[in-house]
């Protein structure tokens, strides 16, 4: 495996369900502490670090939450229930394999599903609901799953792999949803050396319940530039419509999102910045979702909102892939914005 492809393996791998995020935290506030001025964190756990001192205030976002479950109940037989953490399709859920999070160590869980054998043949094309759903970490008792640590409260993540596809530069893993964002934004802080600006480079909490760690984040940072870094649908697949929506084209520079109409001059200038630079980009929207901006273009007065989003195929399930040249084109493409930031250009795009 290539040595570029570390970072993204650790960061993907690590668990972090919305409020459980700790493990990314840690990872990513060590990473940061030798490439900015400082680091702080908010109330609920979303960590800020901040590289400058003068100049308009530039936020830039990826989230650190994945998609996962919280245990709720143990039956008296052993059987986990659970509640589902971020927006779960249920037929991605079936005889899928898990990890609970315990005290005691990693325990596997399996979604469990009845066989069709015993399935009426009426009701085998239908959805199971994800409410009737169960995990088996093969006991058979609520004792034994007591006794090997599993208690409500605990977060369960996909159990999954980082790997190297057909052709290397896609790379399957789980957590995509949001962790190749917080890796952007990791990288374009270690990019960036001189600035004309204040840069809040922001690791938000809680993004896939609600952008809860955007609104409080924001409240520090006090932007005038709010920019998230999130993926973006990949749909170049077998009856999809890959138009400005394929891996390897480069980053999405979404129209609209349901959180955030962004600013029509702002997201001209990006372009502006992308063509200037030669980076690919494609035009893309979200009809079914919302990025972090939408909560962080609202803080305060307002600011110059945008999403930035990497192509990325089966989101929000145990494995989604992505293409190594959209994630460093993301990196390339708001580095050069960044540096384009100064007072008179932000003025300038505020009084448009």
């Amino acid at each position: 495996m290539r040595k570029e492809y570390e970072l993204l393996k650790t960061i993907s791998l690590l668990p972090g369900v919305p409020g459980q995020e700790k493990a990314v935290r840690d990872y990513l506030k060590a990473e940061l502490k030798e490439v900015t001025d400082r680091v702080v964190t908010d109330n609920l756990g979303s960590l800020i670090a901040i590289k400058g001192e003068n100049g308009p205030k530039v936020m830039v976002a990826g989230h650190m939450d994945e998609i996962g479950l919280l245990v709720t109940q143990i039956t008296k037989d052993g059987f986990v229930k659970f509640q589902t953490l971020g927006g779960w399709f249920s037929q991605v859920m079936l005889a899928q394999v898990w990890d609970i999070h315990t005290p005691k160590g990693i325990v596997t869980a399996i979604t469990g599903v009845k066989p069709p054998h015993i399935i009426p043949m009426d009701k085998r094309k239908e959805a199971i609901p994800i409410d009737q759903m169960y995990l088996d970490i093969g006991v058979s008792s609520q004792e034994e799953a007591l006794e090997i640590g599993v208690l409500p409260g605990q977060m369960v993540t996909p159990r999954a792999e980082f790997a190297v596809l057909g052709n290397e530069k896609y790379l399957m893993s789980k957590a995509w949803d949001n962790r190749i964002g917080s890796a952007a934004v990791l990288e374009i802080m270690r990019e960036l050396k001189q600035t004309p600006n204040q840069v809040f480079g922001t690791f938000t909490v809680q993004e896939e319940v609600g952008l809860r760690g955007a609104k409080t984040s924001s409240y520090i940072a006090h932007p005038e530039v709010a920019i998230a870094v999130d993926v973006g649908l990949a749909n170049d697949v077998p009856g999809g419509d890959k138009a400005e929506q394929e891996l390897g084209k480069g980053p999405q520079i979404l129209l609209y999102d349901g959180g955030l109409i962004p600013n029509p001059y702002f997201r001209r200038f990006v372009i502006d910045v992308a063509k200037a630079e030669k980076i690919p980009y494609q035009e893309a929207f979200i009809v079914g979702g919302r990025t972090d901006a939408g909560n962080m273009h609202l803080a305060h007065q307002g600011a110059l909102g945008l999403s930035i989003c990497i192509p990325t195929r089966y989101m929000h399930s145990h494995t989604s892939i992505i293409h190594y040249d959209d994630y460093l084109n993301t990196i390339k493409l708001i580095v050069a914005v960044i540096k384009r930031l100064d007072r008179q250009t932000v003025d300038q795009l505020l009084q448009e």
